[in-house]
């Protein structure tokens, strides 16, 4: 295969036809390698709008999320700095007393934390909506790879994040099936990276859930008291619990948009190598089926079959069912 002119996809079989976005080449009998085939070409076709509800092999926002997800890992970082400064500063309260030295030291380390929490906000705001945006496209291009083979509709690929209580599982079960529908036709995709990242994203959320727990009940402990200083050493000793706890759940989450950034990696790694592959048991033009995982191009490809065309409700000559839209940037 070699890129196509339109598109930029490394797609296009020595038939010319470009696998990702069904233009054929001009030149293609110039370009593919290997000894010339016996059937004229058919000429170059302008570009058109990608059909609606086509596969969309896209990269912009993939790219744009992927840089969003590594801003937060920098930003998480930071948080986890200022909180370690925090509770270097609660353990010097411990071990020298409450004096305006320690009290400034800490009031500057909170300040410091609260700059970074507003920054990890704005950050992780960013990240979940491009997040929310790219995973419902992926699992409307894996509905086009498996019709009628998932267990929530499309619109809970975005919803199901910002619902309560199912968003600690439904999200997992989508993306299991957009692995599996994505994968090339008799294979399995890898699922080690997406267990490993929803594991540690489960993971961090816990830690955020008791450090505010611990935090929770020390202000509460202290507001109820008035404040007496009678067990001012166990309300520190309670905030610095809380404080170990967030930091190891931000840690948590950093790893998390690592291996975030991975699994985007590999879903469109998947879903483009799935698109390239063409339509697995898709009817044609007259004559058999192109068999399913067969390349357009390759061994066991008839040329000349196309599917889709004029019956699927389309007035151009046919196209790629998975779509036109471009696949190179």
């Amino acid at each position: 295969m070699y890129p196509c002119g339109n598109c930029r996809a490394a797609a296009v079989g020595p038939d010319g036809r470009c696998a990702a976005c069904g233009a054929y080449q001009q030149q293609a009998a110039a370009m593919a390698p290997g000894p010339a085939p016996a059937y004229p070409y058919a000429p170059a076709m302008p570009a058109v709008p990608m059909p609606v509800g086509g596969v969309d092999l896209r990269r912009g926002l993939r790219i744009a999320l992927m840089v969003a997800l590594g801003v937060s890992v920098a930003v998480m970082l930071a948080v986890f700095w200022a909180g370690t400064q925090t509770r270097m500063a609660l353990q010097d309260m411990l071990d020298n007393g409450v004096s305006s030295t320690t009290q400034q030291d800490l009031e500057d380390t909170q300040a410091a934390a609260t700059v970074t929490t507003v920054l990890s906000f704005l950050s992780t705001a960013a990240s979940a909506t491009l997040w929310a945006v790219w995973f419902r496209r992926a699992r409307i291009n894996a509905e086009f790879f498996a019709p009628g083979g998932h267990r929530f509709g499309i619109g809970w690929a975005a919803g199901a994040w910002f619902t309560p209580v199912v968003n600690l599982w439904f999200p997992k079960q989508i993306a299991n099936d957009i692995y599996k529908a994505s994968a090339l036709p008799g294979a399995r995709a890898p699922k080690g990276l997406l267990n490993a990242w929803w594991s540690l994203w489960i993971a961090a959320g816990v830690c955020k859930l008791v450090s505010a727990g611990l935090s929770a009940g020390a202000s509460a402990r202290i507001a109820t008291k008035g404040y007496d200083g009678s067990t001012w050493r166990e309300d520190i000793e309670a905030l610095q619990n809380s404080v170990n706890v967030a930091s190891f759940g931000t840690l948590l989450m950093a790893v998390t948009g690592v291996l975030a950034i991975l699994v985007v990696r590999q879903i469109g790694g998947l879903q483009e190598q799935r698109a390239m592959a063409g339509p697995a048991g898709a009817p044609g033009m007259p004559g058999a089926p192109v068999p399913a995982g067969v390349s357009y191009g390759a061994p066991g490809y008839v040329p000349g079959q196309q599917p889709g065309g004029p019956a699927a409700g389309w007035p151009h000559p046919p196209q790629n069912p998975y779509g036109s839209g471009p696949a190179g940037y």
